[in-house]
């Protein structure tokens, strides 16, 4: 059966879970009375290693202070592999833990859900739960995501990210695995833990969060419940980023990132996304680079191409990053909310084609760096037919894509692949 089989044409809607959360500045702090509180005893606690920081020994030891046992696996990778995961498993087994704790964003997050959904299933491997609620057991071990960066709400969704580079290594599969059995036992948010993020994955993953909120406002899941939240984060984000990105330590910027992120995520945790993330998946997949990243790469070209299909829904969105639309047309109003998207990719300093991306593009770029000898090789994006067709095809399977506002095929798809490849913003904009 088809992706678009299981979720086409949404006559039920379901709303997902949010785990508990505690936010705010010092909240991080808590940790150890909360894991104690939970029943906690000895626990793995997941990252990836936040090299450059004292953010995970100052964790660990407060919760070692607490009297936690504590094991640390810090090899979970961007775009976390299936073998992150597994060797998270086997961590967890050989040492008799009996919890988890994740330290990072995302990837430390993700990798950290799809652990525990395989810890449940006697050490199955974590790609066997790709797709909707694919676990069986829906008990498994307690789980405290701490959050160190504002962009995948990942810590507050029912989703989780994992790329598959053993059943086909010579074609990577980045898939979402969404799954209730998954959702955290506690979120911790903390602003002051973004401080020592990077400009330039700062900007990035608000990226993230400006697609997590626009993608279930125009999503065909129509899912009104989540329309609010969707555009309250688009407003927080456009308002707080640049600050967020060019002054790290303004408390105002980051907190209003923070509770952007998560308003975000529990926006398209029940209304659903669309080809933003798909095409960022398809990349990650084959190149491994940052996922707000490709996501800001994507968005401008994925608003081109679905608001035709919805003028009024980008008018709204329009209204929601500040821009005055009296006397406007929901197409003009539409065109003023791509143009504002690409002016704030521009002012925070995100490269604006694929092909642009290379080594020395940002941070935390992992373009041909590995592990894998695949991830070697990938030391180019050649945004050739070749390419964009693969790219187009992985999209197409994407979880994402049955919930993107307008209808996807290969021949719809390849050409806003392309754009994203080699095309100039401004030929979007005219």
């Amino acid at each position: 059966m088809q992706v678009d089989d299981l979720l086409k044409p949404f006559p039920i809607k379901e709303f997902h879970p949010f785990p508990r959360a505690m936010m705010g500045p010092g909240a991080h702090e808590m940790i150890g009375p909360e894991a104690l509180k939970l029943g906690f005893k000895k626990t793995l606690v997941m990252t990836s290693g936040l090299r450059g920081t004292d953010t995970v020994h100052n964790i660990v030891e407060s919760m070692r202070y607490h009297g936690l046992e504590v094991v640390v696996y810090d090899k979970v990778e961007s775009n976390p592999k299936d073998y992150n995961v597994m060797d998270a498993v086997s961590m967890y087994s050989e040492a008799k833990c009996d919890s988890f704790v994740s330290i990072g964003g995302g990837s430390s997050h993700d990798a950290c859900k799809g652990a525990r959904i395989a810890v449940a299933h006697d050490g199955r491997n974590v790609n066997e739960f790709e797709g909707f609620n694919k676990s069986e057991n829906p008990k498994n071990p307690p789980h405290i995501a701490v959050s160190t960066t504002a962009g995948t709400g990942s810590e507050t969704s029912w989703a989780y990210v994992i790329t598959d580079t053993t059943t086909d290594p010579d074609n990577p599969h980045k898939y979402v695995a969404f799954d209730d059995a998954s959702v955290t036992t506690l979120a911790i948010d903390d602003p002051v833990l973004y401080y020592t993020c990077p400009t330039d994955y700062t900007a990035q993953c608000g990226f993230d969060v400006l697609a997590h909120a626009s993608e279930p406002y125009v999503s065909r899941l129509n899912f009104e419940p989540s329309k609010g939240n969707a555009l309250h984060a688009i407003k927080m984000t456009v308002d707080n980023l640049r600050a967020a990105t060019w002054n790290g330590e303004d408390l105002p910027g980051r907190e209003g990132m923070m509770y952007a992120q998560y308003i975000a995520a529990q926006a398209f945790n029940s209304g659903g996304l669309g080809i933003i993330h798909s095409i960022s998946h398809a990349i990650s997949a084959f190149y491994d680079t940052h996922h707000g990243l490709n996501n800001a790469v994507a968005l401008p070209r994925v608003w081109a191409f679905n608001m035709t299909a919805d003028y009024r829904k980008f008018a709204d969105i329009a209204v929601a990053m500040g821009i005055d639309t009296h006397g406007m047309s929901d197409q003009r109003a539409s065109h003023a909310a791509l143009e504002a998207a690409i002016q704030l990719l521009r002012d925070v300093g995100i490269v604006e084609r694929f092909v642009d991306v290379h080594s020395n593009s940002y941070s935390k770029n992992r373009l041909g760096t590995g592990p894998t000898k695949y991830y070697e090789n990938a030391k180019v994006i050649s945004g050739d037919d070749k390419d964009v067709a693969r790219i187009t095809n992985h999209v197409l399977g994407d979880a994402c894509t049955p919930g993107n506002l307008k209808e996807c095929t290969f021949d719809t798809v390849y050409p806003v692949v392309e754009h994203c490849m080699v095309g100039d913003l401004d030929d979007l904009i005219g």
